[in-house]
C-alpha cells in the first residue's frame, strides 16, 4: 500500500504533538518509538494530570474527614467511574484496581482457584500466552492439585479451535486466554470462546493487556467473568491497572490481599470484608495512578478508539508490505485478525543484534522472546524484532525502520 493511501483517520500531526517524549533525539537521531505493546508513552494531558494531584490534592483516600482527602477521594473514584465506563461494566464496583494485567490475573488465579479448584479439575489456557497468563495458573494448579491445559497455535499463530473443542469439557473449571497476543498481534475470537464456555457453564478470564489499547471493550457485550488490563499500554501510568470481574463472581471470592481498607471489622478473633470493590483493594491505593488512568482515558476518547483502531490498522498493512520487501525477512505471526505488531526474524542474524543496531539508528524496538517462552519453542527460533505501532507513528516512521533493518542486513549478514 502506497503510503499516501493510509487513511487520515486522525489528526497525526496533533497527536503526535501531544506526547512530550517523542520529541527526543537518540544517538543524535530523532526518535522512532516503537515498543508500545511493551509500554506506551504518555501524553502530555496525563503528565499533568499526575502533577496536579501531586501539587494540590495530595491525601489519602477514603479516611478523611477533611477537604484535601475528600477531593482526592472524589478524584479517585472518578477514575473508577471512567474505567467503567470505558469498558461499559454494568456495576462501578465491578471495577476493581490493580497494579496491573499481572496481578489481575494472580488475583483470579489465586482467589478463584482457592475458592473453586479441586484435585484433577482443569485450566484451559492456549499456547500464546504471556507468561503472566501461564504461572499464576501452575501456581494455583501446584496447589490444588488442578492441571493446565493448552489450546494448540497454528502456523500462522491462530488458536485451533477444533482443539478448543476438544479440550472444553466438564472438568474445565476456567478457561483463560489473551484477548490479542503481545508477540503476534492476532486478536483471538474471545466472543465465541466465552460463548461456548459458557454453553457448558464455564467462566472465562481475558487478558486484554494488548487490546486495550487499539479497539473498543465491552465485557457486557463480550459477556467477559474476568477482564484485566494495565494503565501503562493505554497511555496511563505505570504500576495501575484493572480486574474487571462479574459482581456474582466476586462476591464468592475471597480476599486476595488483607490489610487496611478492605475490613468493615476487625477483632483479635474474626475479620469481617468491606464490601465490592474495597474487598478486593486492601491498603493505600496507586491515588495517583487511577487519576492518571482517567486522563488517559478521557484522551483516547477524545480521538476515538474507532479512528485509532483504523488508522493503526492501515499502518499494520502498510508496514506488513514494507517489511515484506527486505530479503531474508519472515514475519512471525500472519494472522487473518491482527493488532498494530509485527514480529520478525532476519535470516542469518540474532534479534538482539538487529535490535542493537536498530538502537545505534535511533529506532526502539522489543527483542526477545517477549514473555511467551512457550510460543518461541513452538516455532523453534529463539526470539524476535518485534515493531508495534500506535497512533503516535507514522509512515514515515515504519520507512525509517524499513531503512534501517536494510542496513543491518548488510552489517550483520
Amino acid at each position: 500500500m502506497p503510503k499516501d493511501q493510509v487513511i487520515a483517520s486522525i489528526d497525526f500531526e496533533k497527536v503526535r504533538a501531544d506526547f512530550p517524549l517523542l520529541r527526543r533525539n537518540i544517538k543524535g537521531k530523532p526518535l522512532v518509538f516503537l515498543d508500545s505493546a511493551a509500554s506506551s508513552q504518555k501524553p502530555e494531558v496525563v503528565i499533568r494530570a499526575l502533577n496536579t494531584y501531586y501539587e494540590q490534592t495530595n491525601a489519602n483516600v477514603h479516611r478523611g474527614v477533611y477537604q484535601l482527602s475528600q477531593e482526592a477521594t472524589d478524584a479517585f473514584e472518578m477514575g473508577r467511574k471512567k474505567v467503567q465506563a470505558f469498558i461499559n461494566a454494568r456495576h462501578e464496583h465491578e471495577v476493581i484496581f490493580v497494579r496491573g494485567t499481572t496481578e489481575g490475573i494472580n488475583l483470579v488465579a489465586a482467589s478463584f482457584g482457592k475458592k473453586f479448584f479441586r484435585e484433577g479439575d482443569e485450566i484451559l489456557i492456549s499456547a500464546m500466552e504471556h507468561h503472566s497468563n501461564i504461572v499464576p495458573w501452575q501456581l494455583i494448579a501446584e496447589q490444588t492439585g488442578a492441571v493446565l491445559k493448552v489450546i494448540p497455535v497454528t502456523d500462522s499463530g491462530e488458536l485451533d479451535m477444533e482443539a478448543f473443542d476438544t479440550l472444553l469439557h466438564e472438568r474445565t473449571k476456567i478457561v483463560a486466554v489473551t484477548h490479542v497476543s503481545n508477540t503476534l498481534g492476532t486478536i483471538n475470537p474471545v466472543k465465541t470462546i466465552i460463548g461456548k464456555a459458557h454453553q457448558m457453564g464455564i467462566p472465562v478470564l481475558i487478558d486484554g493487556a494488548q487490546a486495550i489499547p487499539h479497539m473498543e471493550i465491552d465485557v457486557q457485550e463480550l459477556d467477559a467473568d474476568f477482564y484485566t488490563f494495565s494503565g501503562h499500554k493505554v497511555f496511563g501510568p505505570t504500576g495501575i491497572g484493572i480486574l474487571y470481574g462479574k459482581e456474582k463472581w466476586l462476591e464468592e471470592m475471597p480476599p486476595y490481599h488483607g490489610g487496611g481498607e478492605m475490613i468493615k471489622t476487625v477483632t483479635f478473633a474474626k475479620t469481617t470484608y468491606a464490601e465490592l470493590p474495597h474487598k478486593f483493594e486492601a491498603g493505600t491505593p496507586d491515588i495517583s495512578g487511577a487519576i492518571g488512568l482517567g486522563a488517559a482515558i478521557d484522551y483516547v476518547n477524545s480521538i476515538g478508539r474507532a479512528a485509532i483502531a483504523a488508522y493503526e490498522h492501515e499502518l499494520l498493512v502498510y508496514g506488513t508490505q514494507r517489511m515484506l520487501e527486505i530479503p531474508g525477512v519472515r514475519i512471525i505471526g500472519t494472522a487473518s485478525e491482527k493488532a498494530s505488531v509485527i514480529s520478525f526474524l532476519l535470516e542469518g542474524t540474532h534479534p538482539f543484534d538487529v535490535g542493537t543496531l536498530l538502537d545505534q539508528m535511533g529506532i526502539a524496538v522489543r527483542t526477545g522472546h517477549h514473555c511467551t517462552q512457550p510460543l518461541m519453542d513452538l516455532f523453534e527460533i529463539p526470539g524476535t524484532v518485534r515493531a508495534s505501532f500506535a497512533m503516535y507513528n507514522n509512515t514515515e516512521d515504519i520507512d525509517r525502520l524499513v531503512a534501517a533493518v536494510r542496513k543491518a542486513a548488510t552489517m550483520l549478514i
